[in-house]
């Protein structure tokens, strides 16, 4: 496709890949394929360091999927007096929404102001103005505090007998696991090399010094190592585990906690825009309304069981919906109206004596003596600067001076000259849909997922002759995207199975033959391929 190359991006190339990672010394070798190690991946690769990363499962598969999937100041952390972390992330939510503006888009937030709850006028106002001067926040985009008829004017659904107004402020909203995707599809166009599906089994030492690690391909099992001068931990949850492997696990560990979302259909809770409300012990929820449906979220919860299944229980369900009905007491949600879930864990910094929801979401580094590198905690909105720390350090360790950049590379998908031409991108593509006859309302959806590469989807349906848009989807998506599985594709591809989960199934029996063509599937793996989607979304629609 025009403007488009594989970069060993795809599939097909994985044996090629697992070659080159083979093949040399690299300055840097990062674990993990989050959000945390794209930008890590990005950062060195544009400082023009040779860099690799490897990860166990699928891109983002981790917590970088399963987040509320917002670039937001961390307005809570105020509580925690966390001044130097909301001034850091709020600052940062301007960066990111201008190297990738399709996935990152403004938003307004609501907070209910209500009796016997723990926000007052006075208090929010303090709160929000100091909020918007740490992150540097101005025009349209500043606080406002509401009265209660304009509350009710702008947001009719909120309960109107105790409500006595709102505080009003600007957030933005992303697709995570599409941005950490698209981060790194940006690094491998600047000479990254990376891999899924591949985990480390070993740390390998000359010296008593890492330099290197084991790997498995978890899909061919064929066995690998990989040399690098530096090395990088950046497993999230996982990370300790590499540190008890390294020897180097500390007094500090992580303490982990479970963040569980539920979505339900927008017509059960219709709401203008996104609501951040208090609920009873003190916590905060999200209520985001995002295309056809309203998810909500999160639970905050010590957490210590499997980390690569992290379920939505009934209990975390029921806690959501409680929470809910307390603040729209006309929509009586229930547990049958929800259409998917999602949980994930974050990995915290232990400290003795506080509850999971004190603990600060700060990042942390540790360097061990063998020398691995690990950089654990943090948020999704301070990605590229915990990044720029890492790479900081790496520079100074190797007596490379070469200064971060990343604020100004485009991510992939994103390449427009200012935020605003998005808009304008989005009634291009409403045009190219009708003379498709393509309904429009797609063209919000395919902008707001692949940003500029929309126009190569819509080239593809038309020179492939495909019956449904989909079928173009999954054709970019197995060739550009890095796409295994049906499950990578509706989940972290497209988000479908968060947000329309009932015409999955569906898709996946149009599509299915694509992947068996393309990825060389016999029999039994597309049997298995449709069962473990099948059983995925039984997971995220049922709970224990």
């Amino acid at each position: 496709m025009k403007g488009l190359k594989h970069y060993l991006f795809t599939a097909q190339k994985r044996e090629e890949v697992k070659s080159h990672l083979a093949s040399k010394e690299f300055d840097v070798l990062i674990i993990g394929g989050g959000i945390t190690g794209a930008g890590i991946l990005l950062d060195a690769a544009s400082r023009g360091l040779s860099v690799a990363l490897i990860e166990k499962e699928d891109y983002a598969s981790g917590t970088s999927s399963r987040s509320t999937k917002l670039i937001h100041g961390g307005l809570r952390y105020l509580k925690n007096f966390d001044f130097k972390l909301v001034r850091e992330v709020g600052k940062e939510r301007s960066v990111v929404h201008n190297i990738a503006p399709h996935l990152v888009v403004p938003e307004k937030m609501l907070i209910p102001l209500v009796e016997g709850g723990s926000l007052g006028k006075f208090g929010t106002g303090i709160g929000l103005w100091l909020y918007d001067k740490l992150a540097g926040v101005t025009g349209e985009d500043k606080r406002k505090i509401l009265s209660k008829d304009k509350t009710l004017e702008i947001e009719p659904t909120l309960r109107n007998d105790t409500l006595k107004g709102a505080g009003y402020y600007a957030e933005y909203r992303t697709d995570d696991a599409r941005l950490t995707l698209e981060i790194i599809k940006t690094a491998v166009q600047l000479k990254a090399t990376t891999i899924n599906y591949t985990a480390a089994t070993e740390l390998v030492y000359e010296n008593e010094k890492i330099i290197g690690i084991n790997c498995v391909d978890t899909i061919t099992k064929n066995l690998f190592s990989v040399k690098a001068k530096k090395i990088v931990n950046a497993t999230g949850p996982w990370a300790d585990e590499l540190r008890e492997k390294d020897k180097s696990l500390s007094k500090k560990k992580l303490q982990l906690s479970k963040g569980a979302h539920i979505v339900v259909a927008r017509d059960k809770l219709p709401i203008n825009n996104s609501i951040y409300f208090d609920v009873e012990g003190g916590r905060m929820i999200f209520a985001i309304p995002r295309q056809e449906i309203t998810y909500i979220g999160t639970t905050d919860t010590e957490f210590s069981e499997d980390k690569n299944n992290p379920k939505v229980t009934r209990k975390d369900a029921q806690y959501l919906i409680d929470a809910t009905n307390k603040m729209f007491p006309n929509k009586e949600l229930d547990i049958s109206d929800i259409l998917s879930s999602w949980s994930g864990i974050r990995p915290l910094i232990h400290e003795e004596g506080k509850k999971t929801s004190e603990l600060s979401r700060k990042d942390e580094l540790f360097i061990s003596d063998s020398g691995l590198i690990t950089i654990t905690g943090g948020k999704l909105t301070g990605y590229r600067l915990m990044a720029k720390k890492v790479i900081d350090l790496i520079g100074k360790q190797l007596n490379i001076n070469h200064k971060c950049t990343t604020q100004n590379i485009k991510i992939s998908g994103g390449e427009f000259d200012t935020p605003d031409l998005v808009d304008s991108f989005i009634l291009s593509i409403k045009s190219r849909l009708k003379s498709l006859q393509i309904a429009e309302k797609k063209a919000e959806y395919l902008v707001r997922t692949y940003g500029k590469q929309a126009n190569s989807i819509l080239e593809i349906f038309e020179n492939e002759k495909f019956n449904y848009l989909v079928e173009a989807e999954v054709w970019f998506s197995l060739r550009y995207d890095s796409t295994i599985n049906l499950i990578d594709f509706f989940l972290r591809r497209t988000g479908k199975i968060n947000f329309e989960p009932n015409i999955v199934l569906k898709e996946a029996k149009i599509t299915l033959s694509q992947f068996v063509k393309y990825l060389d599937w016999n029999e039994l793996a597309e049997e298995s391929a449709l069962k473990d989607l099948e059983n995925y979304l039984t997971s995220v629609t049922t709970f224990d």
